[in-house]
């Protein structure tokens, strides 16, 4: 959960400075949201990848953790 916070919270850190450079630089309305979308999106693969790995991997550890546990259960219904 803390990775996904991380993650998150940079993620929308980068579109919040973006949204902000490209307002003082003249874009308005759609094309602001538009380029900033963009230019973070950019940003976030090449600057955010280890926290999105690190993400990732939480992600998939808890799924684990769900999977083995209907398992069990499946197990321990059909006994």
């Amino acid at each position: 959960m803390r990775a996904t916070i991380a993650y998150t919270s940079a993620r929308i850190l980068l579109f919040l400075a973006a949204l902000g450079l490209l307002y003082l630089v003249g874009a308005r309305r759609l094309l602001l949201v538009a380029l900033a979308l963009v230019i973070s999106g950019i940003l976030s693969f090449v600057l955010l990848s280890r926290q999105r790995d690190a993400m990732s991997g939480a992600l998939v550890s808890r799924l684990r953790g769900v999977r083995e546990r209907l398992d069990d259960g499946a197990r321990a219904e059909d006994d």
